[in-house]
């Protein structure tokens, strides 16, 4: 044990590992589906789990919030983290490396897949207004923008990157039932393979952002760099010019 930094949760006092989850049951609600979130959330290994709020949702759900002790304990010496491997850079420099480097403007295309018909992401990232404080890709002088918005089909994306001769797709998804999210991530992987087989330029990058991403998944979607919930437009921008102008 020495040596290692072990943290235990948090809740009244240091190291009580007292947590707070919530969660919905398809039970409808009464003393039954009560009993069953209690049942449910010592199963998670929450010892006492007392269920402190409890609300019907529709007539045969009901959504719990229970507060109970967790015997985990976390070694943060062994905890992984995903460093950014690229230089944050102002916008000026972006658009001075891009210049000076790149010799012509970047040009990134992108929209949401499939079914999602959620663009608040792909907005924050393109659009000049930004997100937090940060104005998108299109404020770039030295970046073409092409947003096709939402609902775009894999191939129908990966078409137009190539008649725009992209250097970078971005794909923003936000849906995530069954794993949505990454089905449609992987569609467009599979779409870039196909037509790099039958085209000889140099494929675009595959860039993914949304909420429900991890970092780490990035190869495992064939996508070249994966962004999480509170990426602002300004690190993608700095990631393009790390890999597309070096």
């Amino acid at each position: 044990m020495s040596g290692m930094r072990l943290v235990r949760a948090y809740g009244d006092t240091t190291g009580d590992g007292m947590v707070q989850l919530s969660f919905t049951l398809p039970v409808p609600a009464g003393p039954l589906a009560q009993a069953a979130a209690a049942a449910f959330a010592a199963k998670m290994g929450l010892d006492p789990a007392l269920v402190v709020h409890a609300k019907p949702v529709g007539p045969d759900f009901t959504f719990f919030v229970v507060y109970g002790r967790s015997s985990v304990v976390v070694d943060l010496d062994q905890v992984q983290v995903h460093e950014r491997e690229f230089p944050l850079l102002s916008t000026k420099e972006i658009n001075l490396q891009l210049k000076t480097r790149l010799g012509r403007k970047l040009v990134v295309v992108g929209g949401t897949v499939g079914t999602d018909a959620h663009t608040v992401g792909l907005d924050a990232i393109f659009n000049v207004k930004g997100f937090a404080g940060e104005k998108g890709l299109e404020h770039y002088r030295e970046m073409r923008v092409v947003n096709l918005g939402a609902q775009i089909q894999a191939d129908e994306l990966v078409a137009r990157a190539a008649s725009e001769r992209a250097d970078a797709i971005l794909v923003s998804q936000v849906v995530t039932q069954r794993d949505a999210h990454l089905q449609h991530v992987r569609e467009v992987a599979e779409s870039m393979a196909g037509r790099r087989a039958s085209d000889a330029r140099e494929r675009p990058l595959l860039v993914v952002g949304g909420p429900r991403f991890d970092p780490t998944q990035a190869d495992e979607l064939g996508a070249d760099r994966v962004f999480t919930k509170g990426t602002t437009p300004r690190e993608v921008a700095s990631y393009l010019v790390h890999a597309v102008a070096p």
